[in-house]
């Protein structure tokens, strides 16, 4: 029975991993931080640490947001609607800050024809195939 179940669409990483270098003397403050009980472990606090920095930045971020009109958050497009930006001659200007992620059943042919730019601050999700097709469109 299992050899018939095929996932229909794969599931996506709601994360994204990061590396960074830090100083012995910083990463030795984070470890006593985490033995003393203040975090789960060091990614609870680099993570509580990011979001501390971006909530005092937050006004900044919105403007630039607004400035720049940027979609903000998740944006996932289907075959349907490459197919309605393709037929009705107005080709798609993706800019996401966030997740922006293209059906894994688009074909490359149909994202050139659809997507005019790709402008992503986060993660972009699609095939190897529309990425490599969309490689001179994304900034």
């Amino acid at each position: 029975m299992s050899d018939t179940v095929r996932e229909l669409r794969p599931k996506a990483p709601d994360s994204e991993k990061l590396t960074l270098n830090l100083g012995f003397v910083d990463l030795g403050q984070i470890d006593l931080l985490v033995r003393d009980g203040f975090y789960a472990n060091r990614a609870d606090f680099i993570r509580t640490a990011v979001r501390n920095q971006l909530d005092r930045q937050s006004d900044a971020v919105k403007q630039s947001v607004a400035r720049k009109q940027l979609s903000l958050g998740l944006s996932h497009y289907t075959v349907r609607d490459l197919e309605a930006a393709r037929d009705a001659g107005t080709p798609l200007h993706i800019q996401v800050l966030g997740l922006a992620s293209i059906a894994f059943d688009v074909t490359p042919e149909l994202a050139r024809q659809a997507i005019a730019s790709v402008q992503v601050l986060g993660a972009f999700q699609a095939s190897p195939g529309v990425k490599a097709a969309l490689a001179d469109r994304i900034a």
